[in-house]
């Protein structure tokens, strides 16, 4: 028998295109155009023989006669039919200024199977024909490995803060929002692994905010920023006179986050004594302050990140495997940006929206300051630019692009930011490259103990990207800005001498001249 898909629309095009696109793909389909009337053949279903629904699918934007939004129909399954999956169709674009974190976080939340972002014309876009199709298969597999489970205590929370910005609506971005929804309401230790600079922190408060301690407190910790002699006491606190310079008790981290949430930043650096007593409240949900004696109950969710390879650092004996095996129940993998160029543009829309009117500023005559920002923050960079930080490898991530569009809002000084502009930012926010300062056998045995220590990956890119980099640029340099000269030295193409001399954000001296 053909699996049977219930599609909710109110558009009666979307009906006859969504409805062909099924059927083409061999689902049976039975169509309604309200939250109301898809409910009530739900309910229906046992009553007609042979029309038990294997997937709803359904628009997140829809009403009913009663006012009852796509999202209220996914929280009624979910409680009257847990074993139904819904899909839910959003025409937003999914781009950078809309709630996109916020959808995929809520919506997985609230108990939805999956969602998908309409195509702008679903009839000829084969990806989106081919990731729906995939989506609904999944989710009748779904359902039949259901059939014999208990369905979950609704998870729906109503008001809830609204979480910390994360931009990007990447393919790799959004299953990480899912990730973020599916355990955020869960009281299960959270391990959010990523290079530095890829916004851990962030993953970290989106959870927070979705969870349900999210009106408690919620403590961050730096386990790298607080010297070690002192990082015990800053996190269980110690008693008076319990070393010299104590005078007086003091209360914790672990206690200040009682009934919260304690966010332990790169807690793979952490001391292996310290490692012991964090281990301990985890199993017993205890602390001792320092020079106390007494436990000290807790109730604390505890979330942790860390940029190193701890499988590495466990064979080692730098990090506890126990340790690691209570920290590994949940895991959120955050990608380099390397790996999602795609949300680079919405991100440096972002962070010109966020800094742009603090830096454009100019001192008027009578001394007070106006902005200088001529247009929207969409139009303060040229295509151009976008495309030149694009093409850049990022090692720091979306902190170092951050970083860059400071700098490049600072030299513009109000007005648009030009590739130049940006090249300019890039220069002073990178150091020279290690390849002038060292022998390039000192470079590579540097730059495998920084893969060593779980620091870096893709070490083979990342020298090849220091080689290519001295290469064009010297070959640049001496054939006085002719690329087409420099090309044929190198015995590349001139269209990849002007996609390398992009990527890497060299100026030629022709270019500098007319500065």
């Amino acid at each position: 028998m053909k699996p049977k898909v219930l599609l909710i629309e109110d558009d009666p095009n979307d009906v006859e295109i969504f409805g062909r696109i099924l059927e083409e793909e061999g689902y049976e389909v039975t169509s309604a155009d309200n939250v109301d009337q898809g409910l009530t053949l739900v309910r229906n279903e046992g009553n007609d023989e042979g029309k038990e629904f294997d997937v709803v699918l359904t628009d997140l934007d829809l009403k009913g006669p009663t006012g009852r939004e796509g999202r209220e129909l996914v929280v009624e399954l979910r409680r009257s039919k847990p074993h139904l999956p819904v899909i839910l169709m959003t025409g937003l674009p999914l781009r950078s200024g809309d709630p996109t974190a916020d959808i995929a976080i809520d919506v997985i939340q609230l108990g939805a199977f999956d969602y998908i972002s309409k195509a702008l014309d679903p009839r000829e876009d084969k990806t989106f024909r081919a990731d729906l199709a995939e989506m609904v298969d999944h989710a009748v597999a779904s359902k039949q490995l259901m059939a014999g489970l208990q369905p979950r205590p609704d998870a729906a929370t109503e008001d809830k803060p609204a979480a910390d910005k994360i931009v990007g609506n990447s393919r790799v971005m959004q299953n990480v929002y899912k990730e973020i929804g599916r355990v955020a309401a869960t009281p299960v230790t959270v391990l959010v692994r990523g290079e530095t600079g890829t916004g851990k922190e962030l993953v970290a408060r989106a959870i927070y905010s979705h969870g349900d301690r999210a009106a408690q407190p919620f403590i961050v910790v730096n386990c790298t920023a607080i010297p070690e002699n002192l990082l015990e006491s800053e996190l269980f606190g110690h008693e008076q006179g319990a070393f010299t310079g104590a005078n007086l008790r003091r209360i914790g981290r672990f206690e200040q986050a009682h009934c919260g949430t304690i966010f332990l930043d790169e807690i793979g650096d952490m001391d292996l004594k310290l490692q012991q007593k964090l281990l301990r409240v985890l199993q017993e949900q205890t602390i001792e302050r320092v020079g106390g004696k007494e436990p000290i109950r807790v109730d604390v969710r505890i979330i942790a990140a860390t940029h190193r390879n701890l499988e590495l650092a466990v064979e080692e004996n730098e990090f506890r495997q126990d340790l690691y095996f209570r920290l590994n129940v949940a895991v959120i993998s955050l990608p380099p940006l390397r790996e999602r160029k795609e949300d680079i543009r919405d991100l440096v829309e972002y962070f010109i929206e966020c800094y742009g009117s603090e830096l454009a500023l100019r001192k008027q005559a009578d001394g007070t300051f106006i902005s200088m920002i001529q247009h929207g923050p969409k139009a303060a960079i040229e295509r151009e630019a976008v495309m030149c930080l694009e093409a850049q490898s990022w090692p720091g991530n979306v902190r170092e692009l951050r970083s860059v569009v400071r700098k490049a809002l600072v030299l513009a000084n109000g007005y648009t930011i030009t590739t130049d502009t940006v090249r300019k930012a890039l220069d002073q926010a990178r150091p020279p490259s290690p390849a002038l300062q060292q022998p390039f056998a000192t470079l590579v045995g540097s730059v495998l103990a920084s893969a060593k220590n779980g620091e870096r990956e893709n070490v083979i890119a990342d020298l090849i990207e220091v080689v290519e980099r001295e290469l064009y640029g010297e070959a640049l340099r001496r054939a006085k800005g002719d690329q087409s000269r420099a090309a044929r030295w190198l015995g590349v193409s001139r269209p990849t001498m002007r996609e390398r001399l992009l990527r890497y954000g060299l100026h030629s001296v022709r270019e500098r001249s007319t500065d």
